[in-house]
């Protein structure tokens, strides 16, 4: 009983400290003149992965690598499954041209670039900080094209930025009310989730990859599902690429940098999911090049895939008779028929392209 409060109330937590996080560096990043695209990029992708943050920093310190090397991976996955394909569901995404020449190859090189460094079964304190230096780089980029946007938009329009709603003493004290609730929810969060898995018998791999992993996502699913309903889809799209970038570079980069010995990876982890994770980031590339848009139907493939995908983790930790059954179906047909349906995308649109 103790153990379940521990979790409900991490939960609640990490959510309502978020929401204080997002909202209050949400308003200051306004109240500096920062475009929309770029405050969902940084501010608002950045902040909703701050559970995350928390979480991986905290299980790392306590020796439990699996959590926080789970808890990014299976945010990742989670992130490009399940919310931009619940995001699309409802409303078809428009993608900016700016996610596709920057964003969206920086996940892509980012999710590649930890697959390598984890091949070794460590992911070492040197290691943690090229990660976190790579975040400093492109956040830099970030900073540096916002200012060109704001100085062309400033000659363009001759108009200032709005005022913010606010005042900047209480925007101030949401992203630190936030920051407060978040470490307290994270350390409650990892608690109730150790106790759970060992006490029905399930690893802390499957845990920071399923449970663990929808917790600390639920402000970017809070975010991109409002911003896709109010037709905001720069916000949807931009939050959810942002997240992962923030994931593997801060998130990871810190947990293997405080912590002496690294972030040791599980085989299991190296062999399936972070591939997987690799895979998600990839889709993303002939998916929002064709037409630069996430239609429905691929929401709901993407859907399809992240149950499919939790269904195997769940089928593997206990050794189901079903497994076997569900890894032909994915093999066999799923993954083939999805690379010919991209695969004819791409055809029609280099045919576009070309008229």
């Amino acid at each position: 009983m103790i153990t379940l409060l521990l979790f409900i109330l991490g939960v609640a937590l990490l959510a309502v400290g978020g929401e204080l996080l997002v909202r209050g560096a949400s308003g200051l990043a306004r109240r500096l003149g920062i475009p929309p695209l770029i405050v969902g990029l940084t501010v608002v992708a950045f902040g909703t992965s701050a559970p995350e943050a928390a979480v991986s920093l905290f299980a790392s310190l306590a020796g439990q690598a699996d959590i926080a090397l789970g808890n990014v991976v299976g945010s990742n996955i989670l992130n490009v499954l399940l919310i931009l394909g619940v995001s699309a569901a409802i409303v078809p995404l428009l993608v900016n041209r700016q996610l596709l020449t920057l964003d969206v190859p920086v996940m892509v090189g980012a999710s590649v670039l930890v697959w390598a460094l984890a091949l070794n079964g460590t992911i070492g304190r040197w290691e943690g900080l090229l990660l976190l230096a790579l975040l400093t780089t492109y956040t830099v980029v970030l900073v540096a094209m916002s200012r060109r946007a704001r100085a062309a938009a400033a000659e363009a329009n001759a108009a200032a930025p709005a005022a913010a709603t606010q005042p900047v003493w209480l925007l101030a004290m949401f992203v630190v009310g936030g920051l407060v609730l978040l470490v307290l929810g994270s350390r409650w969060f990892v608690d109730g989730a150790v106790a759970f898995a060992r006490l029905v018998g399930v690893s802390e791999l499957v845990i920071g990859l399923t449970i663990v992993a929808l917790g600390t996502s639920l402000p970017e699913v809070a975010s991109s599902v409002i911003a896709a309903i109010r037709n905001e889809r720069d916000i949807a799209v931009g939050n959810i690429i942002g997240s992962n970038i923030f994931n593997l570079f801060f998130v990871l980069g810190l947990a293997a940098t405080v912590s002496p010995a690294g972030v040791a990876v599980a085989p299991a982890a190296a062999r399936f999911d972070i591939p997987v994770m690799v895979v998600a980031a990839l889709v993303c590339l002939p998916i929002f090049f064709t037409g630069r848009e996430l239609s429905r139907w691929e929401g709901w493939l993407f859907l399809g895939y992240y149950v499919a995908y939790t269904a195997y983790l769940i089928l593997n930790s206990s050794g189901h008779d079903a497994l076997p059954w569900l890894s032909a179906a994915l093999l066999y047909f799923a993954l083939p028929l999805t690379a010919l349906v991209l695969a004819v995308q791409l055809a029609r649109s280099a045919r576009k392209s070309e008229r």
